[in-house]
């Protein structure tokens, strides 16, 4: 078919709330360059750090006016000049866009851009890029975690926590996971945890440690460092480590419950990956996909005009259940 000459995006022309995000239905359909490739969007996830670059709140900030998004999952419909690996109707999904995601059209980079097996819908291979990368990286690039360890992923139930789970448990590690609502705990087991604790309980720390017989935990991926940092210390394992995915304010410790433990607390960044660690890290990943044990989680589904309504309730939303993602 023939593509059209505009689009529908959303466009963001000052940073603030999520009335910033502007539905337009009138820009150009991109033109791919040299080494990138226009693809159709499907569906595109939304994760909370594109409501911080929104608010402007972030380190690094976009130009005005941008795009959000960055996850995408769709067909390609061109390819520019030097495009090797990808030819036109490719199922894929994408690690990064050049014009943004929330988009009925986007161009990506070629390196910046994965198959999507069959297997998997687009709504799931939206859920795969911030999610599984940055639950790779802290497992594993960051937090060296190895088979036969105990890992803690504190808010299980999102987009990365759904993801740390299915990698952990595939990797030989005993899996414990902590959830807020009873369907985000089931979620949780049925996506390999061994056990799930209601982070909401007075004494859900007691059992989580008695759990571990008392040995302490040896990774903990954490989603929510300014309420459980402090926590997280005193649950570790001696040489334990605790991976910061996400914070949303400050958080007072005590230095002293890093010291008898030896314990190790590292911030994690997808941004700073190597190429060699994307390229690490797809490789898992598309293993993962072929095996069976990656299967990304949809949550909550928007359609584009609705995309103010999906930062709001991304933050709002006390208990998580699978990937946002907007439809297009």
């Amino acid at each position: 078919m023939a593509t059209s000459k505009i689009m529908k995006c959303i466009r963001v022309s000052e940073f603030g709330g999520p009335s910033v995000l502007k539905l337009c239905s009138d820009v150009p359909v991109p033109t791919p360059g040299q080494k990138q490739v226009l693809i159709r969007v499907h569906a595109c996830g939304v994760n909370p750090v594109e409501t911080y670059i929104r608010a402007g709140t972030y380190g690094r900030l976009p130009s005005l006016p941008y795009t959000p998004g960055t996850d995408v999952a769709g067909v390609v419909q061109a390819v520019g000049g030097g495009v090797s690996f990808l030819q036109k109707g490719d199922r894929v999904f994408t690690t990064a866009t050049e014009t943004g995601g929330y988009a009925e059209f986007t161009i990506a980079s070629e390196g910046s851009v994965h198959k999507l097996p069959d297997s998997l819908a687009y709504k799931q291979g939206a859920a795969i890029a911030i999610p599984y990368f940055t639950a790779h990286r802290a497992l594993f690039h960051k937090g060296h975690a190895r088979a036969g360890e105990t890992v803690l992923i504190h808010g299980a139930s999102g987009g990365v926590g759904i993801a740390a789970c299915q990698l952990a448990r595939a990797f030989g590690l005993k899996v414990l996971g902590t959830a807020g609502t009873p369907e985000g705990m089931k979620l949780v087991l049925n996506n390999g945890a061994h056990a799930v604790y209601n982070h909401r309980e007075k004494d859900y720390l007691d059992k989580i440690q008695e759990a571990t017989d008392g040995q302490g935990i040896n990774v903990i991926i954490e989603m929510l460092s300014n309420v459980n940092l402090s926590n997280d210390l005193k649950l570790l394992s001696v040489g334990g480590r605790v991976l910061i995915v996400g914070s949303r304010g400050p958080i007072e410790i005590n230095p002293r419950d890093t010291m008898a433990k030896e314990s190790s607390i590292i911030g994690v960044s997808l941004f700073n990956s190597s190429k060699e660690d994307k390229a690490e890290t797809a490789a898992v990943l598309y293993a993962g996909m072929e095996a069976g044990w990656l299967k990304p989680v949809v949550g909550q589904e928007y359609t584009l005009d609705k995309a103010a309504q999906a930062h709001e309730d991304i933050i709002s939303n006390p208990g998580a259940s699978g990937k946002m993602v907007l439809i297009m």
